[in-house]
């Protein structure tokens, strides 16, 4: 049953990404031939108004808004290589847009069904703590920051622990509503909570609840959406600097087997729909951070293509033929389309092993 939801999450938010496209298409005056959900054969399809062809095609996994214009010139006025540089980046960006939605309203539809949510505080600090730093974090100063990065929810403690690899850190945290810093806190030996000694940064933690009034739910949903993306980033960071590898990246393969898991690990039917849920919402943000990254064949790409060809107008007085663009996005998206088969068949093993 989880599996077939995984199938169906995803749709969803193909069918948001196209939909943010054809929407933005339609009220910029651009010609759309067909919208269609899902790549292959076609399974179903039914004309539309304006002659845009609606369709359902036999694998869930992609779907395109094929315009007038996109891939090359085109001497219809309505078609997507006639219209102004704004009305192009509107269209462009609005699949990522759209999945940016969806992402904030399922946090949105959770959050109100929360009662409070967690504030990350601390519970005090080992008897080293202080004789090493100068001064003492004290019970109930809320963490606010480490390197820099804002802790939004519990969990950013661990992530940006993570990423700091046992290096000093700048923490702060808010005792009173002020902020009081603690800088270059460095990895030690330090007194647990319970006696023992532990090696670490010499603070422990708790969280206390803040009350659910619309104002901090509608807070928290923005606090999470943000968290979404910067998390993304990180992730990007990773595969840069080496810290994580091509094999660690999740497709659909890996991403539906995740979604299993987390539905039969969850301790109710209800408790499961709200996981994937949270789940999808992740994927959504991740969707629309990905897509706008300047790399060809992706909508960042095309956004990216438009303004050096803008550029290139207007300076060198000469526009860059849009079949070059073509090329480029024909390579790119080879490329992308051996990535994926890589990291899918990395996901088979995974599930084999």
């Amino acid at each position: 049953m989880y599996i077939i939801i995984a199938i169906l999450l995803f749709g969803v938010l193909i069918a948001a990404h196209e939909w943010g496209h054809f929407i933005a298409a339609r009220l910029c005056g651009v010609t759309v031939h067909e919208f269609a959900i899902g790549m292959g054969p076609q399974v179903w399809h039914k004309e539309g108004k304006k002659g845009t062809k609606f369709s359902l095609r036999a694998f869930p996994i992609g779907g395109f808004c094929a315009m007038e214009g996109e891939d090359e010139d085109s001497d219809d006025p309505h078609s997507l290589s006639n219209q102004g540089f704004w009305k192009k980046v509107l269209v462009f960006a609005a699949g990522a847009a759209m999945n940016f939605l969806v992402g904030v309203l399922i946090i949105l539809i959770l959050n109100f069904q929360a009662a409070g949510f967690l504030v990350p505080v601390a519970s005090g600090c080992a008897p080293e703590f202080e004789a090493v730093n100068g001064a003492a974090l004290l019970e109930g100063d809320q963490f606010y920051s480490i390197n820099g990065s804002r802790i939004y929810l519990t969990s950013d403690i661990d992530l940006l622990l993570m990423l700091a690899n046992r290096q000093p850190i700048d923490l702060v945290v808010l005792r009173d509503g002020e902020k009081v810093a603690f800088n270059n806190l460095a990895v030690g030996t330090y007194s647990d909570s319970e006696g023992g000694t532990y090696q670490g940064y010499g603070f422990y933690r708790t969280a206390t609840v803040k009350e659910a009034t619309l104002g901090v739910r509608l807070q928290y949903t923005w606090y999470n959406s943000i968290d979404f993306v910067r998390t993304v980033w990180f992730s990007l960071q990773m595969l840069v600097t080496g810290s994580a590898g091509v094999g660690d990246l999740s497709g659909p393969v890996g991403i539906v087997s995740t979604i299993n898991e987390v539905g039969a690990q969850s301790a109710s039917i209800g408790d499961a729909l709200a996981n994937i849920a949270y789940f999808g919402a992740m994927i959504a943000v991740n969707l629309a951070v990905m897509n706008l990254l300047p790399i060809p064949a992706l909508d960042g790409g095309h956004i990216m293509f438009l303004v050096v060809s803008t550029v290139s107008e207007k300076v060198f007085r000469k526009k860059i033929p849009m079949k070059y663009e073509a090329a480029i996005n024909m390579v790119f998206l080879a490329l992308l389309m051996g990535l994926m088969l890589f990291v899918t068949f990395n996901d088979v093993m995974k599930l084999i092993r």
